[in-house]
């Protein structure tokens, strides 16, 4: 059926409320208004307020909420508003959500989702507007998906919920309206592994999240000039499906990671790291790397779309890697 990722989204809560009544979806404006994104619309007439919950303005307030509930059995779906909010509540993410279980000998887990909006692309300046998510992949202790397609919007919340350990969810902003196709049957997938979304032999694109469709059409653009591009989706930062990485890399044995985190100390680096430690002698050229400019994300469009991963840097990082230019 034709749908779209809000949509899906919006699918894979429902479902899992209808399927656990220990699922309740709390956050700042998840209920008469439906969302900030739309993708709760609707879901507070259909389970009521006791399910569906607004909070006050206050990140670390809901979220620690959020880690309560999960600890006194409840199945808790907190959304925040935004990456750059979710700072807010850090101490109860890092200090609580993800040390609850290795500080008390696993005797205590917290099975929370927290859903988020992250990236930019969207004119909404530097306080709405980050990838952050590279961030959070540091921290031992959560799991981290970045949904890049429909299906795995619909697909991930469910087996999230499963898990016992806390999972964060980042949803790009720019992919709510994407529309697709999306099976009738269509339910949980899998979130420990990376998929190739393209087959290729001359260079690999590493990516997730939103840049994925902007690596999608630089690979078809450089088939065009003979390069075949081999396009793998992380879809899960952390834990790294690091055996995923290595076997494209062997394949193709060169390497551009496109990651729209800023490039100091981001995850791009870290696959880079990763790459250079385990698959050093497959590789035919240093490993590239496309990320935004080192700025506040700006809100002139022409500067955002200026300090942002683009199909032309995609494009020249992987000329470069298998060495034609022009």
């Amino acid at each position: 059926m034709k749908t779209t990722y809000r949509d899906a989204t919006r699918a894979a809560i429902r479902d899992a409320m209808q399927r656990d009544d220990r699922v309740f979806l709390m956050g700042e404006d998840v209920g008469s208004y439906g969302g900030c994104y739309a993708v709760s619309l609707g879901l507070l007439e259909e389970f009521g307020p006791e399910r569906i919950r607004d909070t006050p303005l206050s990140e670390s307030g809901f979220v620690g909420a959020g880690i309560g509930a999960a600890l006194g059995g409840m199945r808790p779906i907190v959304e925040i508003m935004t990456v750059n909010f979710s700072l807010l509540a850090l101490d109860q993410i890092m200090n609580n959500a993800a040390t609850l279980s290795h500080m008390s000998g696993g005797q205590f887990n917290v099975p929370l989702v927290i859903r988020m909006t992250t990236g930019a692309g969207r004119q909404l300046a530097a306080q709405h507007s980050h990838s952050l998510e590279g961030w959070y992949a540091h921290i031992p202790g959560l799991r981290i998906l970045t949904p890049a397609t429909i299906a795995d919007a619909r697909g991930m919340l469910w087996t999230a919920l499963q898990n016992p350990d806390p999972v964060l969810i980042f949803e790009h902003g720019s992919l709510y309206n994407q529309a697709g196709d999306l099976p009738d049957d269509a339910g949980a997938v899998d979130i420990d592994t990376a998929l190739i979304r393209r087959e290729g032999a001359d260079v690999s694109l590493i990516t997730y999240g939103g840049t994925l469709g902007l690596v999608l059409e630089a690979a078809e653009r450089l088939a065009e000039d003979g390069i075949d591009a081999e396009v793998l989706d992380l879809r899960t930062l952390r834990p790294l499906d690091d055996a995923a990485i290595l076997a494209t890399v062997a394949k193709t044995h060169r390497a551009v990671i496109v990651d729209e985190g800023w490039r100091s100390g981001s995850l791009s680096a870290e696959i880079s790291a990763r790459i250079t430690e385990h698959a050093f002698y497959d590789l035919d050229a240093p490993v590239g790397r496309v990320c935004s400019a080192e700025v506040p994300v700006p809100y002139a469009r022409h500067l955002e779309q200026a300090a942002l991963p683009s199909v032309d840097r995609v494009v020249a990082a992987a000329r470069e890697a298998v060495g034609t230019h022009g």
